[in-house]
């Protein structure tokens, strides 16, 4: 059997990382969606255990000090991280994993996994995100400020990224994520 690939998924708040990355799950079998741990509030619908595991920042502090993360960050004044053990299981049985993480614990996978494959999702233009992000309608007009001016910042990083996706559609954007797939999967046959 063939190991598995390990996607980091990041993009800007709203750029449509999460839709693809459900999309991708739906139509293709091998891939699995990490389920990071998290100290934000459940936002509407959210269910613990399936689109994260809400915890308290006493927890999430005891598992870093435990090396149990892969990854791990602190956005928007909440903590995001990885369960380590899970995703290695996942590869190990051939799935395709997933990581919908951000800047800061992308390039901490990547330390700790240099053949992860670092994909960054981008809108097809800033009016376009403030769009969608006011569609949500789960944050302040504060928060949204936040997230527009935290996506200028992460702009800065798209260059440290072995692939970009501009997401104008998300099954244009599925199939180029699965093609990345299949051609690392091909070149791991043939680089044996």
């Amino acid at each position: 059997m063939d190991k598995g690939v390990l996607l980091i998924v990041s993009g800007l708040s709203g750029a449509g990382k999460g839709t693809i990355c459900k999309r991708i799950m739906e139509k293709y079998p091998d891939y699995e969606l990490s389920i990071s741990a998290t100290t934000r509030d459940p936002r509407p619908g959210e269910v613990d255990g399936r689109e994260y595991f809400f915890i308290t920042k006493e927890e999430f502090e005891d598992r870093i000090k435990n090396g149990q993360l892969l990854e791990y960050a602190k956005y928007v004044d909440n903590y995001y991280g990885t369960p380590k053990d899970w995703v290695l299981a996942q590869m190990d049985q051939g799935k395709n994993v997933i990581l919908e993480i951000e800047l800061q614990g992308a390039f901490q996978v990547r330390d700790q996994i240099p053949e992860a494959v670092l994909i960054f999702i981008m809108p097809p233009d800033m009016e376009e995100l403030e769009r969608r992000l006011r569609g949500r309608g789960s944050e302040t007009e504060e928060q949204i400020k936040k997230r527009l001016l935290r996506a200028m910042e992460e702009i800065e990083y798209v260059d440290q990224y072995d692939y970009v996706i501009v997401n104008e559609e998300v099954e244009k954007s599925v199939e180029m994520l699965h093609t990345i797939v299949l051609n690392i999967k091909e070149e791991n046959k043939t680089g044996e």
